[in-house]
């Protein structure tokens, strides 16, 4: 027989869970939580403060909201729940100040102080050339960002410091900032998943961190860098599509190692596709680099240990003699220029399995010292487009080294 008390409890409980910005009553044993309505307070500020300190969920209702001071939560275990596009906070700060802080109430005087799972859903922040962040994260453990759109503002778009415990951002829209779209500084265990960057000044930035796990967005148009990783190990980069950046498709500098770059598709950067600045330990797997117009791939003099296999470096060629794009054309994106590999005085180099085709200078080029590269089972064709006497590989005497079984044709 159910006690009916406990049937009291639980009715009790579906009353309140009814009642905006009320508590909503527990079972037995539980804490207690709210669900806030921010229609039904005067700003939304004050309905974030409505959060009660075991957290809740703060809906907001569809309508353009403008703000000229940052929002503040310093509340863990609360989700803040939009009415998707039809929610717009409006930034209209000139000072630089973000639109959306979460932080613990104690950040500053204790830079190791934390709360734990703060949800974002479904709502829309928009700022100007003049404010800050779109959204500034400070000290948040398991942070989790889904189906946000942050566009225009000032600063990053998302701005994720000492996130260090699992940050998660899926399915957003992070376009127009003037800073990065996703800034990541100090974190592990990051996921980045199935969001759309676009003309932002650098796609993401992860610094100081390890375990990143970035996987199929959509990377485009951006006015600097894609993707920028420092001081970074053990992660993965894949399925992504990074296109038409002004700068670098990928950079890992600053002691990066034991990083996976693969199954990307990486398209007309103009200053290049990816550059290994300081890295050791990594793989370039089965990436596409097409239409790369500047050194489709580059191992610097600080990296090395790198393993390069299965990718194809290629033009706009589509069969019977015919490409896309022109040779020639007044706009430096629309030609027909790709690019292959250059090692710069770097050492422990396998370069084994890879396709090279319909590129302005050699498939491989060296610079400076070279020692230990293993250069095997390549092929090369359509190479050294324009050039009187070109060389599929030109790398000099590089020293204990396997160069051999490359088939390659003019």
């Amino acid at each position: 027989m159910i006690n009916p008390r406990c049937i009291a409890t639980i009715f009790l409980t579906l009353a309140l869970c009814l009642t905006a910005g009320k508590t909503v009553a527990a079972l037995p044993g539980q804490a207690t939580a709210s669900v806030i309505d921010a229609a039904r307070f005067n700003s939304l500020q004050a309905a974030l403060n409505a959060v009660p300190t075991n957290g809740g969920i703060v809906r907001l209702p569809p309508g353009n909201f403008e703000i000229h001071e940052p929002l503040l939560l310093t509340i863990g275990e609360t989700r803040i729940e939009g009415s998707g596009a039809a929610t717009r906070i409006i930034n209209l700060n000139t000072n630089g100040e973000p639109a959306l802080i979460l932080r613990p109430k104690d950040k500053a005087k204790n830079r190791r102080a934390r709360i734990w799972r703060v949800q974002l859903g479904n709502f829309r922040i928009s700022g100007n050339t003049n404010s800050g962040d779109g959204i500034l994260a400070d000290g948040i453990n398991e942070i989790f960002i889904h189906g946000v759109s942050i566009d225009r503002n000032g600063g990053h778009g998302i701005n994720l410091l000492d996130c260090t415990e699992n940050p998660r951002v899926a399915d957003s829209m992070i376009t127009y900032n003037a800073k990065a779209g996703l800034n990541i500084v100090n974190a592990h265990d990051i996921v980045v998943n199935a969001n759309h960057f676009e003309e932002n000044q650098d796609a993401v930035r992860c610094i100081d961190g390890y375990n990143l796990c970035m996987n199929g967005n959509n990377v485009d148009d951006h006015l600097r860098h894609g993707i920028v990783i420092e001081n970074t190990y053990g992660s993965v980069i894949s399925g992504n599509m990074i296109e038409e950046c002004d700068g670098v498709g990928i950079i890992l500098d600053r002691d990066c190692y034991g990083i996976t770059i693969s199954a990307n598709v990486i398209a007309h950067h103009q200053g290049g596709g990816i550059q290994l600045l300081d890295a050791w330990g990594c793989t370039i797997s089965a990436n596409t680099f097409v239409l790369v117009r500047t050194n489709a791939l580059v191992i610097s003099p600080n990296s090395g240990r790198i393993t390069v296999t299965g990718n194809n470096f290629s033009n706009s060629y589509i069969g019977d003699g015919k490409t896309k794009r022109p040779v020639e054309h007044p706009k430096p994106i629309q030609r027909d220029d790709s690019t292959g590999i250059l090692l710069q005085s770097t050492s422990d180099i396998v370069i084994s399995g890879n396709q090279f085709s319909g590129l302005l200078g050699p498939a491989i080029a060296g610079e400076g010292k070279l020692n230990r590269l293993l250069i095997t089972g390549n092929v090369i064709t359509d190479y050294g487009r324009g050039e009187k006497n070109p060389k599929a590989l030109s790398l000099g005497k590089p020293s204990n080294s396997v160069i051999k079984d490359n088939v390659i044709a003019k």
